[in-house]
């Protein structure tokens, strides 16, 4: 065991502030990663505040942290798909059990006994596990990624979590080229879905609320852009899409999405709305439309976004910051004043 500086909350109103953690020794087939950038999700904010209390209560110290890249620089005696040296990175979960139908299937992410990097029981050591916001950090080769080289670091971080949960649905839906794919807001998550739809090959369509996002969209690679509070922009695409991802997490009116979707289509959520959406199953049943959700990706999966990102050279857009301005990121992430993500250079922590 050794201590590994880190960034942590004392408690649901208290600032993250620097501190000392315990980290597990690398042994077996575990891998020591150095941790150079690690991304700021908006989950992180919730689990710092206690925000999901009756899901999933938070304990603390919370060091938050799920979208990690850094170097290796220690393996356990038995691993063999790293050494030191190599870039690597670690996204939402560390450990399942391995065995159940849905790890056999490489969807370890719907595992019952699955180990979320932070804030989740730590077998090894007791307690909780700490995230990214640290120094370093042990994980199991199995949990492990290859980071493709020619990718900028700060911003492949993101796509350990906002990365994978936009390329997921696209691969399960079949988005490819010649299909009609729409993004339905223009986030963290949205801009990544906009870049995936675009390499893809898909006909892609983004909607916003938003007048002053139209021109980003259309740097991002989207190749319509539709105001989807003007009734007659949104009638103009009826019944003709294949897939629609929608990444809004704020209160709206899903019914005229699913209504955008063509026989078979399908709308797939991967925003987390705060309450319960109405959905009127006439829009669904007259089509056979479906409305469906996603997670993240199993590791397999995760690894093909990154080697997908490697070869079409896509990252998260970022705003790279140090450590000590995670608190006031965080305030700025509720007024969503950032694009689209930000990515802590953790070099930062080394003067703490």
């Amino acid at each position: 065991m050794y201590n590994a500086k880190a960034y942590s909350a004392a408690s649901a109103t208290s600032p993250l502030a620097s501190s000392t953690i315990a980290r597990r020794d690398p042994s077996g087939h575990d891998v020591q990663i150095e941790i150079l950038f690690c991304g700021i999700c908006h989950s992180d904010l919730h689990q710092a505040r206690n925000e999901w209390s009756s899901m999933m209560p938070t304990a603390y110290p919370c060091v938050p942290g799920h979208e990690i890249v850094g170097r290796v620089t220690r393996v356990g005696t038995e691993v063999t798909k790293f050494k030191p040296g190599d870039l690597a990175a670690v996204g939402c979960m560390v450990d399942s059990d391995r065995t159940c139908p849905e790890c056999q299937a490489g969807l370890e992410q719907f595992c019952s006994n699955l180990t979320l990097t932070y804030n989740f029981p730590d077998k090894h050591l007791g307690g909780v596990t700490y995230g990214g916001y640290s120094d370093s950090v042990v994980v199991d080769e199995h949990f492990v990624l290859r980071v493709p080289a020619n990718l900028d670091l700060a911003g492949a971080a993101p796509l350990l979590c906002a990365g994978i949960t936009t390329y997921s649905p696209m691969r399960h839906w079949g988005v490819t080229a010649g299909k009609k794919v729409g993004i339905v807001g223009l986030g963290g998550l949205g801009h990544m879905g906009v870049k995936f739809a675009k390499a893809l090959g898909a006909h892609t369509v983004v909607f916003t609320t938003s007048p002053s996002k139209v021109d980003d969209a259309l740097r991002l690679g989207a190749s319509e852009v539709v105001l989807s509070r003007d009734a007659a922009q949104m009638q103009k695409h009826a019944g003709s899409f294949d897939f629609i991802l929608d990444a809004v997490s704020a209160d709206h009116d899903i019914n005229s999405y699913i209504q955008l979707l063509r026989r078979d289509g399908n709308l797939t959520l991967v925003g987390a709305p705060e309450k319960p959406l109405p959905v009127s199953f006439f829009g669904l049943i007259f089509a056979r439309r479906s409305l469906s959700g996603s997670l993240i990706g199993g590791i397999a999966e995760t690894q093909e976004m990154l080697d997908f990102c490697g070869a079409h050279n896509i990252t998260s857009d970022v705003e790279v910051i140090p450590i000590q301005k995670v608190n006031e990121a965080y305030e700025r992430l509720l007024k969503a004043d950032v694009k689209y993500r930000f990515s802590i250079d953790m070099a930062s922590l080394k003067s703490e």
